[in-house]
């Protein structure tokens, strides 16, 4: 080869290198601007349902009052406990529009800590009782349970935790046991919500949930849903059984890593 047929060749090498850069960069630019597009999406996604939870809970808390007004004006032959029951449920929607409206920037931005589960668990014990209304159940939580540590967000934990506890709640009568417990295994460590309530809840299946039996059925709703996202967002799962009859098990599972004893470990 000449060394003009070189030199020629090297402009041609170098010419297709430069263009190979071009649009590389280009590709990149077009990438970066639709994440940045996607991300304007789900702000603005998040911005509506915040403002649909502000409403929501605002006609909520007018609709409870206006119910437990009625009640003292009426008296016990009133039945404001129907009333009251919508207006709570109202709330309950309200805060799961408002969860959703915040699992997108969530998931993307969590905040991570090592923190015992006790303070966090009894907190969501607290709201999901709090969505009741008039009435209680009985939370039996295992001993030593409250001495785990979970590496987690505890913001997203605490959402999925009340997720799960309000529909053991709402499967379950008034003075009935809500059993809370862990099951630490090599592969994945579980927080276990075990109730004897009426078994299938039709708001937490779908068809596509069904694992083809009669006895047993798995699926999630809205606010099960925004529990599991959650929880995947950590690497975990959320899995629910039950059975017509018998009661419903919800399985909270983590990977083993992120959860370990704060002092000895659970029995």
């Amino acid at each position: 080869m000449t060394l003009d047929a070189l030199h020629a060749f090297l402009i041609v090498l170098s010419l297709c290198g430069a263009l190979a850069a071009l649009a590389s960069s280009s590709r990149a630019a077009r990438l970066s601007t639709q994440l940045v597009t996607q991300r304007g999406l789900a702000e603005g996604r998040a911005r509506s349902f915040a403002l649909v939870a502000h409403d929501m809970h605002g006609i909520g808390l007018a609709l409870l009052g206006r119910a437990q007004h009625l009640g003292r004006e009426m008296g016990p032959e009133f039945e404001s406990q129907a009333f009251e029951g919508e207006a709570r449920l109202l709330l309950a929607l309200a805060d799961a529009a408002a969860e959703e409206g915040a699992s997108a920037a969530l998931a993307r931005n969590l905040v991570e800590e090592r923190f015992p589960l006790g303070p966090v668990l009894h907190e969501a014990v607290a709201l999901a009782e709090a969505q009741l209304g008039p009435g209680s159940r009985h939370w039996r939580i295992t001993p030593g349970l409250e001495r785990l540590s979970i590496t987690a967000d505890r913001r997203a934990l605490r959402g999925a935790l009340v997720q799960v506890l309000g529909r053991a709640a709402r499967a379950t009568l008034q003075g009935d046991f809500i059993d809370i417990r862990a099951d630490l295994r090599p592969h994945a460590a579980s927080i276990i919500v075990e109730d004897e309530g009426l078994g299938v809840a039709i708001e937490d299946l779908s068809p596509a949930g069904n694992d083809g039996t009669t006895e047993r059925t798995r699926g999630l709703g809205y606010g099960l849903s925004l529990a599991r996202s959650l929880l995947r967002a950590h690497g975990g799962e959320l899995v629910i059984e039950a059975a017509p009859g018998v009661g419903a098990r919800a399985f909270l599972s983590l990977p083993p890593e992120r959860v370990g004893a704060l002092d000895q470990a659970i029995a």
